[in-house]
């Protein structure tokens, strides 16, 4: 094959390299090696979060498929954080700031050794989008790899997951279930290797980065443990020679036509609000022209038609069996909602990657048709009003209203607001105000997925509101609006809400207003004082002084 060698520090003639030749003789290269293009493959293994537990074996295959393409592979870790331990502690806070340092993990890693092509494996929720905002930036050629998604795990005839010992909490709080039901669920929920099995944030990442054409057709809608995900690895690895061969970059496939597949295909499944910042610090790397606009004008005109969890019936472990997203995609590009031009990593476009795929069987009722949708619009709402100015994200599917006015219970923090929840302080006809959580006043952007949890786990999910200047994991469910802009910290009107106030949300109006006169909220403001940095060293201390809003994706390099 044709070697272009343009990013490699590796010069196959001339004796001015002859020192890096030297150091790559100390870790196996041949001669015939240094002719050959390099593919760096970023392993986010890790043993301490069943996402990324088996991606050393994953890695070790797409190693596999470069050697057999004739290229050599160089496979370095990137360090991961798990969200499903450290949620509901001070923890969480690097959540989302992981994303950054993976992202200039592997840039560092990719920039400084050379590599002609890359490929990237990723298995929980900030790693995947971390990978991608590299690739984005590096713009060599490039695939990424899902890791997989977990399999169930099975208590009294029922399927447990993640949210399933989140929620168990509020229901032991309320005792409505005993401490033997409860550890039986604590030892159930997670069984074995990959990602949280619902719709949460690392299965719908899986699905718009497919969508967008940055992995092979079906990665994103195979099991951890499966034959399926091993052959994808070693795919994969052959796949960027392909590329490399053929001069195709990421931001080649990356275009906003593509984010726009993305975008609509997110909607369909019923995704994750975490589709919404990903994909716009995505777009930001790519220097393509995404907006959190594009988010309300592609959702009027595209049907949420899984049911799928958090609020919905089925794991991803149930499309695998009936399969995956690919029917869904073809059946929205057959409608005109996808841009089959788009080409993608397989070296096809979109169109020619869909172009045999059969329809979901007739007896299924996971994926609706498109003129039965559960919800006609998106379930992701941009949501504007006083109290939001710039903007929030609301993921509200229509299954527990559309419209919601309550009492404000505030709190100044995640902690003390899930206290107060599970000690009876929230009643029905309440809304949840959680401030002090955004990007820069956390620092990090907590996702609230343990205060949701104990909301549905008392049985309040349909009579209790939750907003919040923080997000939601993907496995939140309930009247739910994450993402206001500004954060408090910065002087938003959240910071101003105050207990017992009205709080008005209309998800067909797309608006969220606090329904306070307007010579109040100006006393109270006149009586604020912006708290100094929580933080003044380290990396949650940088991150606070270079993140942007969530309305922008939380980027940190925008305003260098």
């Amino acid at each position: 094959m044709s070697n272009p060698r343009e990013y490699s520090s590796i010069v196959v003639d001339g004796n001015d390299r002859a020192p890096n030749r030297s150091m790559l003789r100390a870790v196996g290269f041949e001669d015939e090696d240094f002719k050959k293009p390099q593919v760096g493959i970023a392993n986010t293994w890790s043993n301490q979060t069943p996402c990324n537990v088996h991606i050393n074996d994953l890695a070790q295959l797409a190693a596999e498929g470069v050697v057999n393409a004739d290229g050599k592979p160089i496979t370095f870790g990137v360090p991961t954080v798990t969200d499903g331990i450290s949620m509901g502690t001070k923890g969480m806070r690097y959540s989302l700031v992981s994303r950054e340092v993976i992202a200039d993990s592997i840039e560092t890693v990719t920039g400084a050794q050379g590599f002609d092509g890359v490929v990237a494996i990723g298995g929980c929720d900030k790693n995947m989008p971390g990978c991608m905002i590299a690739l984005a930036r590096l713009n060599r050629p490039s695939v990424f790899v899902y890791g997989g998604t977990i399999l169930p795990g099975i208590y009294k005839d029922k399927a447990l997951d993640i949210v399933s010992i989140f929620e168990a909490v509020g229901a032991h709080a309320k005792g409505k279930i005993d401490d033997a039901e409860f550890k039986e669920i604590e030892k159930r929920s997670i069984p074995g290797p990959g990602s949280c099995g619902g719709m949460y944030t690392a299965n719908s990442m899986a699905s718009v980065i497919e969508a967008m054409g940055m992995s092979l057709p079906n990665s994103s809608a195979q099991l951890a443990v499966g034959e399926q995900k091993k052959q994808d690895c070693i795919n994969a690895g052959e796949a960027v020679l392909r590329l490399i061969e053929q001069g195709v970059k990421p931001r080649d496939i990356m275009t906003r036509k593509a984010f726009e597949n993305a975008i609509r295909t997110g909607i369909a499944l019923g995704g994750s609000t975490n589709i919404v910042l990903h994909l716009l610090a995505i777009a930001h790397a790519a220097e393509v022209d995404v907006t959190i606009e594009d988010f309300y004008k592609l959702g009027e005109i595209t049907p949420m038609v899984c049911d799928v969890k958090p609020f919905g019936k089925y794991n991803m472990s149930h499309m695998i069996r009936v399969g995956g997203i690919q029917p869904l995609m073809k059946t929205l590009l057959d409608a005109g909602m996808l841009h089959g031009d788009c080409m993608t990593v397989s070296g096809k476009t979109l169109a020619e990657n869909l172009e045999n795929v059969e329809p979901y069987p007739l007896d299924q009722d996971i994926v609706m048709p498109l003129d039965k949708p559960i919800k006609s619009t998106s379930h992701l709402r941009i949501l504007k009003g006083s109290l939001a100015p710039t903007c929030a994200v609301g993921k509200i599917t229509g299954k527990e209203g559309l419209y919601f006015k309550g009492t404000a219970v505030v709190y100044e923090g995640e902690e003390d607001a899930l206290k107060g929840i599970l000690a009876g302080e929230v009643n029905a006809g309440d809304v949840v105000v959680i401030r002090n959580e955004g990007p820069v006043g956390g620092p990090g952007m907590r996702e609230m997925l343990s205060p949701t949890s104990a909301v549905a786990g008392r049985g309040l999910i349909k009579e209790v509101a939750l907003i919040t200047d923080g997000r939601f994991s993907g496995g939140s469910h309930g009247f739910d609006v994450g993402h206001i802009t500004p954060e408090a910290v910065l002087g938003g009107p959240i910071a101003f809400i105050q207990n017992g106030d009205i709080i008005e949300i209309d998800a067909v109006k797309n608006s969220i207003d606090l329904l306070v006169d307007e010579a109040e909220l100006e006393r109270r403001k006149a009586g604020w004082t912006q708290p100094g940095a929580s933080e003044t060293r380290g990396v949650l201390a940088k991150y606070a002084k270079l993140v942007t809003s969530a309305s922008e994706g939380a980027v940190t390099d925008k305003n260098l």
